[in-house]
């Protein structure tokens, strides 16, 4: 078993060249080529349909493309054994799927399962303890989790994440189920991680969120990335008008410069 080497800042440890994928018969990628770096979050963007969940398939290897290839450290995806994969990237689905009523912190614990019987493990208490502080699960600790609301379920899911302390993390809509403070906190949390010499994908339906926490942004519309560069060059009003098919004004706060990502609605009563 090979165990990770720390990587170079700004490197490119995923990548997918000319990604072909389909669903059902039907082609839903068509020619993508998409990379993360270490140090970099990127947002993965786009309305229902565009292909976002599809290539998160395939970037994880849960779906074996049509045509093209995925490589995570320079290898292809399939010459890592899955423990090595394990030790080197982590995915969050959408939602964690489990039926037998687990406490909370042994769900958390199973982020640790890659590093048994390497020196790492010795810090695993540790590691698992400072995770569910991150994303805020303490206090559930001896909860099952078959108990817990869809948003503390999520963060659970995200601290099993963290605990599994890998260099590349993988993330589908994990902002969906939570409220404003644990939206914004879990996000700031990746950008932490990215800082620290992680590179994170994030797959996510708000554009708000994306502009504020993503280094660059991935606009992906009918199978193919249309746009990818940092979100003041991306998030445009031509553009999201364009491939969300309604009319969107983008601005930048007078004294922040933060972006701010407005729907054009018709007033009431017009």
């Amino acid at each position: 078993m090979r165990l990770p080497v720390e990587s170079h800042a700004e490197e490119i440890v995923l990548e997918a060249r000319g990604i072909d994928a389909a669903l059902g018969g039907n082609r839903i990628l068509e020619g993508v080529d998409f990379s993360a770096r270490t140090g970099e979050v990127v947002a993965l963007v786009g309305p229902n349909g565009a292909g976002k969940s599809t290539l998160f398939s395939v970037l994880c290897g849960d779906l074996a493309p049509v045509s093209g290839n995925v490589y995570l450290f320079g290898e292809p995806l399939s010459r890592w054994s899955t423990v090595e994969r394990a030790l080197r990237r982590g995915v969050l689905p959408q939602q964690l799927a489990m039926s037998f009523p687990f406490l909370v912190r042994d769900v958390v614990q199973m982020g640790r399962a890659p590093w048994v019987g390497t020196a790492s493990s010795e810090e695993d208490e540790t590691i698992v303890t400072e995770a569910m502080k991150s994303a805020d699960v303490t206090h559930l600790a001896a909860r099952r989790f078959t108990s817990l609301s869809g948003g503390e379920r999520a963060r659970v899911a995200f601290a099993r994440i963290l605990a599994q302390q890998c260099q590349v993390m993988l993330l589908d809509e994990p902002t969906a189920a939570l409220d404003i403070h644990h939206q914004e906190t879990l996000l700031e949390t990746v950008r932490k991680r990215a800082r620290g010499g992680s590179a994170v994908v994030v797959v996510l339906h708000d554009l708000a969120l994306a502009a504020a926490y993503a280094d660059r942004i991935a606009l992906m519309s009918e199978g193919t990335i249309v746009g990818d560069g940092p979100p003041g060059e991306i998030l445009t009003d031509e553009m999201l008008s364009g491939v969300y098919g309604h009319k969107i004004h983008v601005q930048r706060e007078e004294h922040t410069g933060e972006i701010m990502v407005i729907p054009r609605r018709e007033r009431r009563g017009q």
